[in-house]
């Protein structure tokens, strides 16, 4: 495969995708999703995303997609089978009885655990017109999240992070406003220009020398259904990049999750 972090981002390979799947059962089917690939489809055909190739490897006319993710943010990607399971699970997020963890790795030392509760909204002014701030404008919403420190080294914090809402860019922007960015986010890391950058012509030598990682360390861990009498837990192994640079750049010989 190419470098998924090129000016054109590879297509999936439908070898890999069983690679990929956590759970395939009557009700759901459930993915591990790398961290350099969009959920929904784009103009570059149907392997350029996962609905798209999860579509073509199914033969599925319908695919019922229960919650996605950023490009750049790996792990849980739930899809249900037909429309009553995922009216099931999409209530159940909508009427908040399913707890979402995030894994995630912080610039500093975070020693202790903090809850977040700062409302946010999208910024007004800046190069990147998607970027959302902590905020108390009209209009803002209210936005709560717990960074639960698990281990640091090497001047990085690696978190467990349990947002109480469900806002846009959430983690990423409490975690900026609390002083302890997401190692290698583009948007809202050292300098936003990056992104653009990014945008324009991928991975460059000026982003290898601002960032640590080639995509952001954020990682969707495990999602718990609180259905009465029957829970739910979904739980997505860490991926190689964001265990990798836990060993090799934070001293981490084991992850203690």
């Amino acid at each position: 495969m190419k470098d998924p972090f090129s000016e054109e981002a590879p297509l999936v390979d439908l070898d890999d995708l069983p690679d990929w799947i956590l759970r395939d059962d009557e009700e759901l089917l459930v993915f591990n999703k790398p961290g350099w690939l969009v959920c929904h489809p784009s103009k570059n055909g149907p392997l350029s995303s996962l609905v798209g190739a999860v579509r073509e490897y199914t033969g599925a006319d319908k695919l019922h997609l229960v919650a996605r993710l950023d490009r750049e943010t790996s792990g849980l990607v739930v899809f249900a089978k037909r429309p009553a399971f995922a009216r099931k699970y999409q209530m159940a997020i909508q009427n908040r009885i399913v707890k979402k963890a995030y894994l995630a790795i912080l610039e500093g030392e975070l020693s202790e655990p903090v809850r977040v509760d700062q409302n946010i909204a999208r910024r007004k002014v800046g190069p990147v017109h998607v970027k959302n701030e902590v905020s108390y404008i009209r209009g803002s919403q209210t936005a709560v999240t717990e960074f639960v420190p698990l281990a640091h080294g090497g001047g990085y914090t690696l978190c467990r992070v349990e947002p109480e809402t469900g806002r846009k860019h959430q983690i990423r922007v409490h975690a900026e406003w609390l002083g302890h960015r997401i190692a290698a986010d583009k948007i809202y890391g050292p300098d936003e220009t990056l992104y653009l950058e990014f945008i324009e012509h991928g991975w460059t030598e000026r982003l290898a020398a601002a960032l640590p990682l080639k995509r952001q360390a954020l990682h969707c861990y495990e999602y718990t259904f609180e259905f009465p009498g029957a829970p739910v837990v979904l739980t997505a192994p860490l991926l190689e990049d964001m265990s990798l640079f836990c060993r090799e750049q934070m001293g981490l010989d084991s992850l203690p999750l």
